[in-house]
């Protein structure tokens, strides 16, 4: 009889209670959840306007520059360098104090173009910027 009883508590010990496991693993799930929907990446929203949208411009003042979606840039139907970019500016204000800059880019182009262009503009002085959008 002291065999019997022997035997029936080692089938008892054998169980493994997978409860505890259970909890600890859907507290760590609802933990990564909750701090993985509060993660925001820094970001700039911008709102390009229409192509119909475009500023009143007198054009002998104004400086238009196209982006294309090859990110290539036109001055007057004509291909210019992003480093000859500044130069321009600066004899164009010289001539023209209160000339602002229009820069029709395309959705293609890509926003380093857009900011290499506003940065020689504001290194020449021209501070009053507009982009417009060209599909």
């Amino acid at each position: 009889m002291s065999i019997l009883i022997h035997k029936a508590k080692v089938e008892e010990t054998s169980d493994i209670d997978l409860t505890p496991m259970l909890d600890v693993v859907f507290i760590m799930l609802i933990f990564f959840i909750v701090t993985a929907s509060f993660i925001r990446e820094a970001t700039i929203e911008l709102e390009r306007p229409s192509p119909s949208v475009l500023p009143p411009s007198s054009e002998q003042q104004n400086i238009v520059i196209s982006l294309q979606a090859d990110n290539q840039i036109f001055l007057k139907d004509r291909r210019i360098d992003h480093r000859s970019l500044r130069a321009y500016f600066e004899r164009h204000r010289a001539a023209h104090p209160q000339a602002t800059l229009i820069i029709n880019a395309n959705n293609s182009a890509k926003t380093y173009s857009v900011v290499q262009i506003s940065d020689a503009a504001r290194q020449a002085g021209i501070y009053q910027i507009t982009l417009a959008n060209v599909e």
